[in-house]
């Protein structure tokens, strides 16, 4: 993806994220990895969304949703306002109910674009680090979350500030490895995580999500 289409892409997930009725209230908007570095072309768009949980449920909507999309959970995992507005938009999990990971992808990415979507509940500093801890635990390298990131939406507002200097690629970061060492790895388990993110970065194509609970 070119570095303009890419940052095109996410003001345009600022903007529905700012104008649209989303499936869960979202907290925060990062992005991390190539865009965050000025790379020219990306090779993936990574974008970390932070959602809040839903203060109130309707198990009416839900139980209508039931009936008419086969989905469970609307107005409880996901907002049935939403789900009103955007029933083409609403995806489930494998035992059917609302996915509101699933469901912010579908809202917010082409499903065409190498664009990925991290959607949980903490802050992203919060999740690199709890990310780092379980992959160390597991020696699973490439599930570590790339700690180079630039936070473009936080408390009901973009901040033109940080888009504007991802926009002319004015951030300044370390290579993945330096930054993972900064994190406390040594440097020859960085440099083997690193190359472990790269690959299987590589090996993802068209638009993916993931969603955590921290």
């Amino acid at each position: 993806m070119e570095r303009a289409r890419a940052v095109k892409r996410v003001e345009a997930v600022l903007d529905a994220v700012e104008s649209d009725p989303m499936p869960v209230p979202v907290r925060e908007v990062w992005v991390y990895g190539d865009v965050a570095l000025g790379l020219n072309p990306v090779d993936r768009l990574d974008v970390y969304v932070t959602k809040d949980l839903l203060m109130r449920s309707d198990t009416d909507a839900g139980e209508a949703f039931e009936r008419s999309h086969g989905v469970k959970g609307v107005g409880k995992s996901v907002s049935a306002e939403w789900a009103e507005a955007y029933p083409e938009h609403l995806r489930a999990n494998g035992n059917g109910y609302a996915a509101p990971e699933k469901c912010l992808a579908a809202h917010l990415l082409p499903e065409d674009e190498p664009v990925h979507l991290e959607v949980c509940n903490a802050s992203f500093d919060d999740n690199v680090t709890q990310r780092l801890k379980g992959a160390l635990a597991r020696d699973a390298y490439e599930q570590i979350l790339d700690p180079r990131g630039v936070c473009l939406y936080a408390e009901g507002r973009r901040s033109e500030s940080a888009l504007e200097k991802l926009r002319e690629g004015e951030l300044v970061f370390p290579t993945l490895s330096e930054a993972l060492t900064m994190l406390g790895m040594d440097d020859e388990r960085a440099g083997t995580a690193a190359d472990a993110v790269r690959d299987y970065r590589a090996s993802q194509t068209g638009s993916t999500v993931r969603g955590d609970v921290v």
